[in-house]
C-alpha cells in the first residue's frame, strides 16, 4: 500500500547572464529567508498556480518582481529535481535562462563571475554551470551573445562580447563572415562611433526580426561544427 505523498516543491530559478570587467557573470540574490537565509542564490521563487500561465509566466514574473528586470531573451535550461536539492522535501525547478547587458542592471546587482562562485545554496551552481555550458555552445553558431550587447555596438565591440563568452579568441575573419551568414544586423544610417586609432567605425543594431528570436547557422566558429 502506498503513502501519500508529501507536498511536491514546484519553482523556478532563472539564471541571467552578464558581461563584468570582459567576463561572464552570473546575477545573484541575497535569500530572505530559511533555508539558507542570507545566502547568495539565484533568484526564483514558486510557481503561482492560480496567476502563471506556464512555467515560462512565472519565471518572467519572479525575474520582474524579485529583481525588476523584463529580459529581452529567456529560454527553458533544463529541469533539476529529486529528494535531497531541497532541505524542504522533494522538489522539482524549471530552470531558465537569461542575457541582459550589463548597464542595464541594476547599479546594486550582486554578480559573480561564473568561474569564480561564492558557496551557494541548493544545486545552484550545477544549473549556473549547465547555463554557462548552454550558451557557450549556442554562441558558435546563433547570435545569442547579441543579448548581451547595448542597443548600438561595432563589429569589434560585438567580437569582444562573443570572445568573452566563449572564452577564447575568435578570428576576425570568421567573425565577420559568421555575422553576415546570421543577417542579424543592420547599420545606423549616418551613425559612426571613434575607433582604433580615432578611426570612425560603423554602428550597427539588431535587426527587429531578431530581437526575440536567435538567428542561427549550420558552423560554429573557430572551425567548430
Amino acid at each position: 500500500m502506498h503513502e501519500t505523498p508529501a507536498s511536491l516543491i514546484c519553482t523556478v530559478d532563472v539564471v541571467l547572464l552578464t558581461l563584468q570587467e570582459g567576463a561572464l557573470a552570473v546575477l545573484l540574490q541575497r535569500r530572505e529567508r530559511e533555508p539558507f537565509k542570507a545566502a547568495p542564490a539565484l533568484p526564483g521563487g514558486y510557481i503561482h498556480v492560480d496567476e502563471d500561465a506556464g512555467a515560462a509566466a512565472a519565471a518572467v514574473r519572479v525575474l520582474r518582481d524579485k529583481t525588476g528586470i523584463v529580459s529581452p531573451y529567456l529560454e527553458q535550461l533544463a529541469t533539476f529535481s529529486g529528494p535531497v536539492r531541497d532541505p524542504r522535501g522533494w522538489s522539482v525547478s524549471i530552470v531558465y535562462y537569461a542575457l541582459l547587458p550589463g548597464n542595464a542592471l541594476p547599479a546594486d546587482a550582486l554578480l559573480a563571475p561564473v568561474d569564480r562562485l561564492p558557496q551557494l545554496p541548493f544545486d545552484h551552481a550545477a544549473i549556473v554551470a549547465r547555463a554557462v555550458d548552454r550558451v557557450r555552445t549556442k554562441s558558435q553558431y546563433s547570435s545569442l551573445p547579441v543579448y548581451l550587447c547595448g542597443e548600438r555596438f561595432t563589429l569589434p565591440q560585438l567580437q569582444g562580447v562573443y570572445e568573452a563568452v566563449l572564452g577564447e579568441p575568435v578570428n576576425k575573419v570568421s567573425f565577420r563572415r559568421k555575422v553576415e551568414e546570421l543577417g542579424m544586423l543592420e547599420p545606423i544610417e549616418g551613425e559612426l562611433s571613434s575607433g582604433a586609432a580615432n578611426r570612425p567605425a560603423q554602428l550597427y543594431r539588431l535587426r527587429k526580426a531578431f530581437r526575440q528570436t536567435l538567428s542561427i547557422t549550420g558552423r560554429g566558429l573557430n572551425g567548430r561544427s
